[in-house]
């Protein structure tokens, strides 16, 4: 199984430029059918809260993401904005396209940015979600993430709980506090024995400087492929059959216990 980690310099609120930057990386990258391609936290805007502008309202997005994954045979996972009709509030999105162009998962931001302001503009969601990868006879049981919940272990012990191998996430990660970024999805891998893929974006909008850093991180910790800050794709293979030999080797997760406050 393998993966492909899109480090973009994303455009501001121009949806058109960030599809067509996608696919211009995507084609100098060895891409082959089942595959997994991941995309940042709204890849087609940039971090902005002027939801009026950037909610995929027409679903454009939506159907980018539905024709690169036809297209190209693979699974895409890609950050949008939602804002339904009569809803006060835009939701942070991570949706997920199978290679015939099914819509497999939803996942809405359940932590979205107070610091950042998103709150002002988006609401939080309510459910830890997973989907099913498929290439050829192989399988794993993915959970998609969104940026600042990197910093909530709880999403992801409760996803492991449920049967996810791999955490797949998006971000616009300011370089302020590039050092937390990979810190923490070493620290996920590490603790929830799984493989951790997180791709953040590269340049500048008007407000924030980021320095990409995209990752894919082995259940023990170990750095399967990294990127440093500038524009590319990191393709990496996911050893899933890892993940599984080390949980029956050090069974920790037998040992979790979800407490409440």
């Amino acid at each position: 199984m393998r993966a492909h980690l899109v480090q973009m310099d994303i455009a501001w609120e121009d949806r058109g430029a960030n599809c067509s930057r996608v696919e211009r990386l995507l084609d100098g990258a060895d891409v082959r059918p089942g595959d997994f391609v991941l995309l940042p936290e709204m890849f087609d805007s940039g971090f902005s809260v002027n939801v009026s502008a950037t909610a995929d309202k027409a679903g454009e997005t939506l159907d980018f993401l539905r024709r690169l994954a036809e297209d190209l045979g693979v699974y895409v996972q890609g950050g949008r904005t939602v804002h339904g009709c009569g809803c006060a509030k835009a939701e942070n999105r991570a949706s997920v396209l199978a290679p015939d162009g099914r819509l497999v998962c939803e996942y809405s931001k359940i932590h979205p940015f107070s610091f950042g302001r998103e709150t002002e503009a988006f609401e939080g969601g309510t459910r830890v979600e997973t989907w099913e990868w498929r290439a050829g006879e192989e399988r794993a049981t993915v959970c998609p993430a969104v940026c600042y919940d990197l910093r909530f272990p709880e999403l992801f012990r409760i996803a492991v709980l449920r049967g996810a191998e791999v955490v797949a996430l998006g971000a616009n990660w300011p370089d302020a506090r590039q050092h937390h970024w990979r810190a923490l999805l070493v620290a996920r891998a590490i603790e929830n024995q799984a493989v951790v893929l997180g791709v953040n974006r590269v340049g500048r909008d008007p407000y924030l400087n980021y320095a990409g850093g995209s990752i894919a991180v082995g259940p023990k910790g170990e750095t399967l492929g990294e990127l440093k800050d500038e524009e590319g794709v990191l393709t990496v293979d996911v050893p899933i059959a890892q993940v599984r030999e080390w949980r029956s080797l050090f069974p920790a997760l037998n040992d979790a216990r979800l407490i409440s406050c």
